[in-house]
């Protein structure tokens, strides 16, 4: 019985829209926490806003790629991309305004890039699906630098370093996982075919 063949999903989709939207408010991100230079309120929460409205785009195009069968390999190297540029400039802005340490900084980003690249490496071999850890890893960050990002007043602004750390230890574990993943994906595997 012939296999039926699987519809191929159109570039131009929702899903990827919505990742290059994302791609898109990064610098404006970026504009408007210098504007504010983290000291002027209406200012950090705008950059505040734009941040969640990025970041709920994550969540919002992967649902739909899933849900309508909009998969397509721009989305699978675009969307990992910008969840990066993202994340990745907000971490680097808070610890440039001496809000976040670098050290902080430095880890997760080695641990973000280094798991993309990790994937890229096995994506011959099969797909390093993103866990359930991975997921509140991404929820977590999301939500350590949201509240870095918006003006609290005291005492609530210490629950930011609380957040933060939360989400450091997730980083790191789960990068652990996703490293003995890939490991057991590339001796499990059938070499591929070159």
């Amino acid at each position: 019985m012939q296999e039926r063949s699987r519809r191929v999903p159109p570039l131009l989709n929702a899903a990827n829209v919505l990742t290059v939207v994302r791609i898109v408010l990064v610098p404006v991100f970026v504009a408007l926490v210098i504007v504010s230079g983290m000291s002027d309120n209406r200012w950090r929460i705008a950059a505040a806003i734009t941040f969640g409205v990025a970041s709920f785009t994550d969540y919002v195009d992967g649902w739909i790629a899933r849900r309508f069968e909009l998969v397509t390999s721009f989305g699978k190297v675009a969307d990992p991309i910008a969840d990066k540029a993202l994340t990745g400039s907000a971490l680097v802005l808070l610890s440039w305004y001496d809000l976040l340490p670098w050290w902080v900084t430095v880890v997760i980003l080695v641990r973000e890039w280094g798991i993309t690249l990790l994937r890229f490496w096995v994506i011959r071999y099969g797909v390093i699906a993103a866990s359930r850890g991975g997921k509140l890893k991404t929820v977590l960050q999301i939500a350590a630098i949201a509240w870095y990002l918006w003006p609290f007043p005291a005492p609530w602004s210490a629950v930011g370093p609380w957040l933060m750390g939360a989400a450091l230890l997730v980083t790191v574990v789960t990068g652990v996982d996703y490293v003995v993943a890939a490991i057991r994906l590339r001796r499990g595997a059938p070499r591929p075919v070159s």
